[in-house]
């Protein structure tokens, strides 16, 4: 089967079918019809004939710290949706929160000759931005901002301030398990927005009030009980992921204390498990689908107009969800 009989089965010219096959223009009813005879004869155009007429190999590398969180799913999600409407393919690269295999698989997208990139990253240090400047294909930024390139992420520092709004009237001493600063939106972002909006209050977040996580629950729930034993005053304790907060959740119970009597707990991300926990868990939305989505929106539209060099910056919204675990 080939392009010509494609287009002598549908009907249409063989100018047509390769419109439809390189995402041209094709009216709806031509679209139909090519599309009903390529699903009945189970037709599968040539990739490397592809490349060689668009210059072009269809794939996307996405590089993500790791596969097992909540809110990067969600955002990977989201890419793959539109890649798949578009006609494009995934290639994953997971970093393990390791630094240096980002710019290793940078590299390597580079040298594949992938049609763009979109880089989940948490630390961009001096050698990412070089290497960054080096490469031939568009790339975007998702999840943080980063001067000088097209970026899509949260606002993190805006939500953190309103978490704080929110659980303010009804707090005595604070706690907060944040992550390394390295991470400039979960670790600095975050933790500024906490501060900054306590300060705003005139209320001081001691040094030692703040402890700092691994991404895991284990340690969330490891840094709760060191916390709590040096401060057993702690009545209203914040997390910097949902993950971490289930941690500390564990760990209240198990010293016998209630939640949200003695304690009131809060994370960010509005995981599946926010909603699951005994009491189901305050957190902070963030639109990580709609992230992945517009970044790959964005992404597909520079590599089909590769002059546009326009630099999108897209900071999203959130949305505070209140549940059993506050107070208020």
């Amino acid at each position: 089967m080939n392009i010509n009989e494609i287009a002598k089965l549908a009907g249409v010219s063989r100018a047509t079918v390769s419109r439809y096959l390189n995402h041209g223009y094709v009216s709806e009813e031509k679209k139909e019809q090519i599309s009903k005879v390529i699903q009945e004869t189970g037709y599968q155009p040539s990739v490397s004939a592809q490349t060689l007429r668009s210059k072009r190999t269809n794939y996307i590398g996405v590089i993500i710290p790791k596969i097992d969180s909540a809110s990067i799913a969600r955002m990977v999600k989201g890419i793959i949706e539109v890649l798949s409407e578009a006609g494009f393919q995934l290639m994953l690269a997971c970093t393990n929160n390791n630094e240096k295999d980002e710019l290793k698989y940078l590299n390597l997208f580079k040298e594949n000759h992938v049609d763009g990139i979109i880089l989940l990253g948490t630390i961009i240090t001096r050698e990412h931005k070089r290497l960054l400047s080096q490469l031939a294909v568009p790339v975007v930024i998702l999840g943080q901002y980063l001067k000088d390139y097209t970026c899509i992420y949260h606002d993190d520092y805006g939500a953190a301030k309103a978490l704080v709004s929110t659980l303010c009237t009804t707090a005595g001493e604070w706690g907060y398990l944040s992550v390394t600063e390295s991470d400039q939106a979960v670790g600095r972002n975050r933790t500024a927005g906490i501060t900054d909006a306590l300060e705003e209050k005139h209320i001081s977040l001691l040094a030692d009030h703040i402890m700092t996580c691994e991404f895991t629950t284990e340690s969330g729930y490891k840094k709760t009980e060191e916390l709590l034993k040096r401060h057993p005053g702690i009545d209203t304790l914040l997390c910097a992921t949902d993950t971490i907060a289930v941690g500390a959740l564990k760990y209240i119970h198990d010293s016998g204390l209630r939640i949200p009597e003695d304690i009131q707990l809060a994370g960010f991300g509005d995981s599946t498990v926010s909603r699951v926990t005994t009491p189901t868990l305050t957190t902070v939305h963030f639109h990580y689908e709609t992230a992945g989505r517009e970044a790959t929106r964005i992404l597909l539209d520079m590599i089909k107009d590769p002059e546009n060099t326009v630099q999108k910056q897209l900071k999203l919204s959130f949305q505070i969800i209140e549940n059993e675990s506050t107070r208020n």
